[in-house]
Order: structure tokens, then sequence, then C-alpha cells
């Protein structure tokens, strides 16, 4: 419902909105670090199209759907994410875009294309988007946790199963409570700023572990393939590397407050590691 909604916007605002086609190929230049440093928020916009894998063990037939799921879902955010950017050009000029504060995006590209009336109505809807991505997180973000646990990797309590709802009901209550100490202590800026390093951090890792479990464990069965390895994985750590140099360098102080917030949990993961369950 939610990317059906923004398809729609999408097709009303190039169709019936007041906006200017000439803004789409308006004249410009990006340098690079600059350009390097908002990779890192469009990282962290593109975050989720992986959680499939997050609850594969729940799958049926997770060998054919799970990467049927991540293929279906790169394609759809890719395409999503660039006709809301043109949609975004397309109402407002880019040295307006770069003016716009406090999180108000789509509500201020509305009014500019329906109208103030519009801009409320749209507001609402990116409310609403937001719980949708809380909810899809809330299924996938907990299942971590849980398998961490069952792992030894993490606290014992985390890798229970509620015997009513069959849920990880302790790994739901424990990101609720985190995620609003998040909320709570910053701006949206700065919460992207820190969560946005990690992501692109622990991405580069889990795709870097790749290289590792080929070489490691070359007569493992792997029921499916990485497309274009070992190019492409080692295109996408490559690249990950350098925005992350970038921005330690460009946005030192949340990026390495972030940074401390991992560390810290380095002797934590010593403290409660444990054999895993057989």
């Amino acid at each position: 419902m939610k990317v059906g909604g923004i398809v729609i916007i999408v097709a009303l605002g190039f169709g019936v909105g007041h906006g200017d086609a000439a803004q789409l190929t308006a004249p410009g230049h990006a340098t690079a670090v600059p350009w390097l440093l908002a990779l890192v928020p469009v990282m962290f916009s593109y975050a989720g199209w992986n959680a499939a894998a997050y609850v594969a063990e729940e799958v049926r037939d997770p060998a054919r759907n799970v990467p049927l799921a991540l293929g279906l879902g790169t394609v759809a955010v890719v395409v999503v994410y660039l006709l809301l950017n043109a949609l975004y050009i397309y109402a407002l000029p880019i040295v307006d875009l770069a003016a716009v504060q406090n999180g108000r995006l789509m509500d201020t590209v509305a009014e500019r294309l329906w109208g103030h009336a519009a801009g409320n109505l749209l507001a609402l809807f990116s409310i609403v988007g937001l719980s949708a991505s809380v909810s899809a997180m809330v299924l996938a973000g907990p299942r971590v946790y849980f398998a961490m646990a069952r792992d030894g990797m993490f606290v014992r309590a985390a890798g229970r199963v509620h015997p009513r709802f069959h849920t990880p009901a302790a790994a739901i209550i424990a990101q609720s409570v985190w995620s609003s100490v998040l909320v709570l202590s910053g701006t949206l800026s700065q919460l992207v700023s820190y969560t946005g390093f990690a992501v692109v951090l622990f991405s580069a890792i889990a795709v870097g572990a790749l290289f590792v479990l080929r070489r490691r464990d070359r007569d493992a069965p792997r029921p499916f393939s990485a497309i274009g390895y070992p190019w492409a994985p080692a295109l996408f750590v490559a690249a990950s590397a350098v925005m992350l140099a970038n921005e330690v360098w460009r946005n030192p102080v949340p990026t390495l407050t972030g940074a401390g917030l991992i560390l810290a949990g380095v002797p934590v993961y010593y403290a409660i590691r444990r054999e895993p369950r057989a």
C-alpha cells in the first residue's frame, strides 16, 4: 500500500502537478567530497531491502524466495527512489530543495505541486509511511537479536519465544526501548549521521565476509550465489570504504560518536558470549 501510494503521488505529480520539467536538466555540478558525504544518508534510505534475509528461517522455500525477494526489493527501492527524487526536482529547484528544513520535504513538494491542502494531506501520508517502516522493522529487526542470542552472542532472554504468540517477544521489547531512547536523544539529522555510518560500515563488513566464507568454506553447500562475484561485491566494499573515510573526515563528531557507541558493545559481547544452543 505504501509503495502504491508513492507511485500514485509520482503519477499525479507529473500528470497534474505545477512543476517545471526544465529543472530536471538544469545545469550544475557536484564535487567529489560532498557527493560522497551525501551518499551515506542515501545508503541509509536504501536500508531495508535486505531485511528479507533476517526472516529467512520463517520463509517457505528460502533457497528460492529469499534471493527473489532481495532482487525484487532492490529493484523496487531503486525505481521508487529515482522516481521520488525526479518528482522533488520537478517540483522545486535544487537550491530550494536544499533549504527545506525540519524533515518537511514531502509536504513542501506537495504544496508546490498542488497547493496547501495537498501539503497537509501528504504530511499525513509521510506519517503513515513512517509507521509502515516501523511495522516492518518490528518484524525484521528483533529476528537478528533472536538469532544472535541463540548463537550465544547476545543476552539469553532475546532468544526466548513467546509461548502464546510464538514471537521473540523479549527482543521486540528491547528494540522498542532502545529505539525510543534514540528518537528522544537527538534530531533526525543526528540520528541519520549516527546510524547511516553504521549501516554503511556493517553492510561493507557483511559483503566483505563473503570473500572469507568462499575461501574458508570452499565446499559448503550454497543454494544460491552472489551475482557478479567477485567484482560486484569488491566494488561495493571499496565504495563503502571511500564513503566511510569521507564521512569521518567531513563529519567527524556524529560519526565518531556512532563509532564509539558501536565499540562500547565489544566488552559487552565478550561479557555475555557463551556456547550456542545445540
